[in-house]
């Protein structure tokens, strides 16, 4: 089995219920399934969303607040609350988490790229998993819809995948790939299994944001899909609450949606 380095995003419809509190089964599970690949030998990288919805969660809250001063209060409560849960559920299953926050200054800056690189290298080679977010809360960008830095962590997902030369890049969201109708709406809508090439009819294809409390969507993931490509790495965006998508996708089964994009 060749060795992969592959980096999962993962999305807040799959860690939180709704913005009734953490997903705790869901979260379990990606430890457990991260985990297991990891000691298959692959090098694994976790892109990971959720700070809001833990903060909003820990708070006691029923939505995202509108206030950009109170997203990123809650941003650091949830980041805090996201990381203590990531390392007990990766502790429970012999793994070793870190985290690392990122700004857009910190990837376009030559030199921070650079050690940027180093530490994910560091870290993967002293068996660490890295766990990377945004740091909203310096940053208003990713929660302010008008004046993005990464469009969102499907976007910060690709690249990262870029930085640290990934050989795949893997979607794990509340749906199985992308349809040729909206699968919410039509019952005869139909997975696509492959797409080669973002035409004018593929991205048509996307809808926007469903979840309150995310920023992304179909939208978000076909960009992510071509930032990856443009370098030469596969995308797969697949069901993450079912764990044989995540082995499907390491293993080059068919499973979601598969993007072999060369331009």
């Amino acid at each position: 089995m060749k060795k992969k380095r592959v980096v999962f995003k993962v999305g807040t419809s799959t860690l939180c219920h709704s913005g009734k509190g953490l997903n705790f089964r869901n979260i379990d599970r990606l430890a457990r399934v991260l985990t297991d690949i990891k000691n298959q030998g692959h090098e694994v990288i976790l892109v990971s969303s959720g700070a809001i919805g833990a903060g909003v969660s820990k708070l006691g809250l029923t939505e995202r607040p509108e206030d950009i001063r109170k997203k990123q209060a809650v941003a650091a409560v949830g980041q805090l609350e996201l990381m203590h849960i990531y390392d007990k559920l990766f502790g429970e299953y012999g793994a070793t988490v870190g985290q690392i926050l990122l700004t857009r200054e910190d990837v376009d800056r030559p030199t921070v790229r650079i050690n940027l690189t180093g530490t994910f290298d560091a870290l993967i080679s002293m068996g660490v998993i890295p766990i990377v977010n945004e740091n909203d809360s310096v940053c208003i960008e990713e929660i302010e819809s008008e004046h993005k830095i990464f469009g969102d962590n499907d976007t910060l997902s690709a690249v990262v995948a870029v930085l640290v030369e990934a050989d795949l890049l893997v979607l794990l969201s509340d749906i199985d790939g992308l349809y040729d109708k909206d699968p919410h709406i039509d019952p005869n809508a139909a997975l696509i299994p492959v797409v080669y090439e973002l035409s004018n009819e593929i991205t048509a294809l996307a809808g926007g944001v469903n979840n309150k409390l995310g920023t992304g969507g179909m939208v978000t993931k076909l960009s992510a899909a071509r930032i990856a490509g443009e370098k030469g790495i596969e995308t797969i965006i697949t069901n993450g609450s079912v764990s044989q998508n995540i082995y499907d996708a390491i293993n080059g089964a068919d499973v979601g949606t598969r993007f072999k994009i060369t331009k």
